[in-house]
Parts: structure tokens; C-alpha cells; sequence
């Protein structure tokens, strides 16, 4: 069940809204990288960050000199994003051209996790799983320029497009290839290097 807040309704093409919470949960599991957006001094402001999902929450961490997180860590009003990019469309128009994608946002307020080890392991885990348990643990003074952030999932929207090209009357005697070009996120090889 989604969210049931007038402003995560989605008004463009809603057909496309999924409300079903393990959706939501397989998006951002899925996810490596989330894009939070705040006003600051009256300016938009976006940050991508390395984030995972711990239940109904999604963490993620960042500097405690950035007065941008200590802004989040305050409270302000934050929205969170991440987006899926499964494959392109293509009609027999730019206009018709569109994307498969998976895209999740959430809106909230950051609690700052006064826990912070077991939220950077969980981290840890989601970008390389089994990392954590081979890594030194982070230092007093590591966790002191650390700041782990919580944000709720209470107030959140999923749009999912996973459609075919389109067409219309005036694609008549036009004929390019339409269809799907499907894209995905592979994990390469490790590349092993140095320590500086």
C-alpha cells in the first residue's frame, strides 16, 4: 500500500504509479546511488549520495563539515530519490521516443543515527556485500567526522514505465526500427590496486 499523501499522487501519466511497499523496497534495494534535493538559503540544492535501506528507513552518511548535511541533520525538509534506468524506448518519433524505468521518491525530515557503526555496515553491505567483515573498523575520530542520516519511508511515491513505442497518424511512411533497447548495471571484475 502507498502512501496516502496528496503530494506524492502522481498527476502525469498515473497509470504508472505503483503503490505496493515491496516494490518501493525492490527499487531501492536495487539502487546504488540516491539523489537528495533541499532549498538552502533560498537555492535548490541536489546531493548524490551512497545510501542502503535498513526496513522502513534509508540511510546514508556524509561529512560532518558539510553544511549541507548538518542542514539535513537539523531537520529540514528533504526529498530523496533514485531511479532506475532499464532501457530506452524507441518510436517512430522523438516526440513518442521514452525510457523503461523504476523511479522512487521520498519526502521527509533526516534524523541523524546516533548508531552510527552497525548504519555503516548496513551501508557497507548494500554497495559490496561481505566487505564489511574483510575492512578495518572505522576509528574514533572517523566516526566523529561522520554524520549517518535516517530518513523515514512514511511519505513516498514509485513510478514504473515499462511500456512499448507508441504511434500515431502522422508516423504514417516513416518505418525506423522501434522497439526496446534494454539497459542494465553489471558488476565488472574486481581490479585489484595499490595502497597509497
Amino acid at each position: 500500500m502507498g502512501a496516502p499523501v496528496e503530494r506524492t499522487r502522481v498527476r502525469r501519466l498515473p497509470d504508472k504509479q505503483v503503490r505496493d511497499r515491496a516494490a518501493l523496497h525492490g527499487v531501492l534495494d536495487a539502487g546504488l546511488v540516491a539523489h537528495v534535493a533541499f532549498v538552502h538559503d533560498g537555492h535548490p540544492f541536489a546531493i548524490p549520495v551512497a545510501y542502503a535501506r535498513d526496513a522502513d528507513t534509508v540511510l546514508f552518511h556524509g561529512s560532518t563539515g558539510s553544511r549541507l548535511f548538518r542542514l539535513l541533520a537539523e531537520g529540514a525538509p528533504c526529498c530523496l530519490s533514485v531511479t532506475l534506468l532499464d532501457g530506452l524506448i524507441l518510436a517512430r518519433s522523438a516526440f513518442e521516443a521514452s525510457m523503461r524505468y523504476r523511479s522512487a521518491m521520498v519526502l521527509g525530515a533526516c534524523s541523524v543515527v546516533e548508531d552510527q557503526v552497525p548504519a555503516l555496515r548496513t551501508i557497507s553491505e548494500h554497495l559490496t556485500p561481505g566487505r564489511w567483515e574483510q575492512i578495518r573498523p572505522p576509528s574514533r575520530k572517523e566516526l566523529a567526522a561522520t554524520l549517518v542520516l535516517a530518513l523515514p519511508l512514511e511519505e513516498w511515491s514509485l513510478k514504473v514505465s515499462d511500456g512499448w513505442p507508441e504511434t500515431s497518424d502522422e508516423d504514417a511512411g516513416w518505418s525506423p526500427p522501434t522497439g526496446v533497447i534494454p539497459i542494465r548495471t553489471v558488476r565488472d571484475e574486481f581490479i585489484e590496486g595499490e595502497s597509497s
